[in-house]
């Protein structure tokens, strides 16, 4: 069955201006990641949603869909992004029927590795899950701000038996989501409006693919990290 690949494209950009067409290592960020969605092998349906014609445009060139412009109501700077997923779903259905799965991918996250989304796919039907999402391994060295003024702050970590980086298994690790990459069953977004629900699996992106693109700074260490790690890249 075919797989609904939805890349969620707004016009108005108030931390980067323009940023989902900015150029980023000479291709428009948006593009990264359209170009990794369409080389995978498993039947992906590669669709943007975005308000904005100008970018509508531009993702045609670059091989996805735009079936139709999103409404202004799913298009503000507060409009999260489950109703947007729930409006493509449903354009898809009247098109061409239930898709197996609803994968999101963000275009803030542009750095995918070949065969990522595959493997994606793979592990949901593997492990019999009702929604995936993708993270980072990260150490556990975290702390948190005390409620109350004058308390300790608290460690996510037993700091008097602190492990070495190289000592420690999965267990150990925290992974943090970084928005990169969702599977989902299409009943979930019904049931619970939102992309994450039954039966949940945790989906580890290398550390190469936990880039986020929030602000000027994240752009330009992007640059870096593409410029550098091109030749492993879903290029």
């Amino acid at each position: 069955m075919t797989i609904l690949c939805v890349i969620p494209v707004r016009g108005g950009s108030k931390g980067v201006p323009g940023k989902n067409i900015r150029e980023l290592a000479g291709r428009p960020l948006v593009a990264w990641t359209i170009r990794a969605a369409l080389a995978a092998q498993e039947d992906l349906r590669v669709v943007v949603s975005t308000d904005a014609p100008q970018i509508a445009a531009i993702v045609r060139e670059h091989g996805a869909e735009v079936p139709f412009l999103r409404p202004d109501e799913l298009a503000r700077d507060e409009t999260p992004t489950e109703p947007v997923i729930l409006h493509a779903l449903a354009d898809h259905r009247r098109r061409h029927g239930e898709p197996e799965a609803v994968m999101l991918l963000q275009a803030t996250s542009p750095l995918r590795l070949p065969g990522t989304l595959d493997r994606a796919v793979r592990q949901l039907r593997e492990q019999g899950a009702d929604s995936l999402v993708g993270a980072v391994p990260e150490t556990p060295f975290l702390w948190r701000q005390p409620e109350t003024p004058g308390q300790a702050p608290g460690a996510d970590y037993d700091v008097e038996h602190r492990l070495r980086r190289q000592d420690m298994a999965p267990a150990d690790l925290r992974y943090r989501e970084n928005g990169s990459l969702y599977v989902t069953r299409p009943w979930v977004y019904d049931e619970h409006h939102n992309r994450l629900g039954g039966r949940i699996s945790l989906f580890e992106l290398d550390p190469l693919e936990g880039v986020d693109i929030d602000t000027e700074l994240d752009f330009q260490l992007a640059e870096l990290q593409v410029r550098a790690h091109r030749a492993r890249l879903a290029d």
